[in-house]
C-alpha cells in the first residue's frame, strides 16, 4: 500500500502546552481520511505542520515522500491547502483568481486556460466564472477554493473544516465535489462534524487533546466500537405513556444509554439479543403505540463521543441534561 502521509511521534508544544502529542498516522493514497476532533483537539495545528506552516516540535512527516520538516517548495508542490477561512480578492472574477493563482505554480498560456477550465466545470462554477469573487455565496467561496487547491494537480489535498461555516446547501455542494475527488487525489479533511465525515471518507482519526484515539476504516470503527441501538417512534399524543416507557427502559440491565430527542427513542444496549425480546413487551405494558421499531445501525456521531467520553456531546446530541434523564 502506497502512503500518502505517514506521521510518526508528530508532537507540537507552544511553550507549557502540547497541543499535538506523539501522532502516529498511516494515510494511503487515494483515500478520502476524515481527521476528526473537538474543537482545540489539535486538528488545525496538525494540517499546519503537514502543510509547511509549522515546524514539528518532535517526530516526524512525509506527505507525498517530501519531508514536512524541510520547509520546501518540493513539499508545496505536492500539496494543496483550503484554509478554515479563506480570504480571496473581492474584486477579482473567478476565472481571474483561478488564473492568478496558477501562475505561481508556473502555469502559462494554453495550458492554465484549460486548467482554469476544467476545474470551473469541476466546482460547478464555470457559469460565475466572470462574476466578482465578493459577489460569490458562501459555498461557491468553499468551491472556489477547493479549485484554486487543485490548480496544480497535487497529490495531497488538504481542507481544514471545510464546510463548518456552510448552509445545508453550500455544505452539500461542497462535500459532493470532496467526494467527486476520490481515487483522484488523497483528500485529508479536517473538521468536527461527523455527518459530514460519515456521508464522503472512507478512512476516519480520531484526535482528542493533541493524542490521537483511534485510526480505522469508517466500516471498522462501526464494527468494532458500535453499540447494537434501537429505534422506536410512539404516535403522538402520548407523552405519559413513553415517559413511563423511557424511565421502566433505563431501568433494565441490558440497557446502556436511552434518549428521547424529537419524538424518537434511542436504545442502546450491551445485550441485543435481550433487548430486542424484551422492547416490545415493555412498550405494550405501557401501552405505547409505535409507528416504527427497528434495529439502527450506529452513527459515526455515537462512536465518537463514546470514544471520547465527551458528556457535554452527549447531552447535546440528546437534547437532554444527560442520558438518563427524561426531556
Amino acid at each position: 500500500m502506497t502512503l500518502a502521509i505517514e506521521c510518526t511521534n508528530l508532537t507540537k508544544r507552544y511553550g507549557p502546552l502540547t497541543a499535538v502529542d506523539a501522532l502516529n498516522l498511516s494515510i494511503p493514497s487515494g483515500a478520502i481520511f476524515g481527521f476528526l476532533g473537538p474543537n482545540g483537539a489539535g486538528k488545525t495545528t496538525t494540517v499546519r505542520m503537514l502543510t509547511g506552516l509549522a515546524q514539528p516540535s518532535a517526530g516526524q512527516a512525509t506527505v507525498a515522500g517530501v519531508s514536512v520538516a524541510q520547509n520546501s517548495t518540493a513539499l508545496r508542490r505536492q500539496i494543496g491547502y483550503l484554509d478554515q477561512q479563506p480570504q480571496f480578492y473581492a474584486w477579482m472574477r473567478g476565472r481571474e483568481l483561478l488564473e492568478f493563482v496558477g501562475e505561481l505554480f508556473g502555469l502559462h498560456g494554453a495550458a492554465l486556460r484549460q486548467r482554469v477550465a476544467e476545474l470551473l466545470e469541476l466546482t460547478g462554477l464555470a457559469d460565475a466564472a466572470e462574476r466578482r469573487v465578493g459577489g460569490y455565496s458562501g459555498g461557491m467561496r468553499q468551491r472556489l477554493g477547493v479549485a484554486q487547491a487543485l490548480i496544480n494537480r497535487p497529490p495531497v489535498l488538504f481542507l481544514d473544516e471545510p464546510v463548518s461555516a456552510l448552509d445545508p446547501a453550500g455544505r452539500r455542494d461542497v462535500l459532493d465535489l470532496i467526494a467527486a475527488l476520490r481515487g483522484q487525489t488523497t483528500v485529508f479533511m479536517s473538521t468536527h462534524i461527523l455527518g459530514d465525515v460519515e456521508r464522503v471518507c472512507d478512512h476516519v482519526a480520531v484526535i482528542n487533546h493533541g493524542k490521537l484515539v483511534v485510526e480505522a476504516s469508517v466500516a471498522e470503527l462501526q464494527n468494532q466500537y458500535a453499540q447494537p441501538l434501537f429505534m422506536l417512534d410512539p404516535e403522538p399524543n402520548q407523552a405519559a405513556a413513553v415517559q413511563q416507557l423511557t424511565s421502566a427502559l433505563r431501568a433494565q440491565a441490558w440497557t446502556e444509554t436511552v434518549t428521547f430527542e424529537h419524538g424518537l427513542l434511542r436504545v442502546q444496549v450491551n445485550d441485543p439479543a435481550q433487548a430486542s425480546q424484551a422492547i416490545l413487551p415493555l412498550v405494550a405494558q405501557h401501552g405505547v403505540a409505535l409507528v416504527r421499531f427497528e434495529r439502527a445501525r450506529p452513527s459515526l456521531e455515537d462512536i465518537f463521543l463514546r470514544l471520547i467520553g465527551d458528556e457535554r456531546g452527549v447531552a447535546a446530541t440528546a437534547s437532554q441534561p444527560s442520558a438518563k434523564e427524561v426531556g
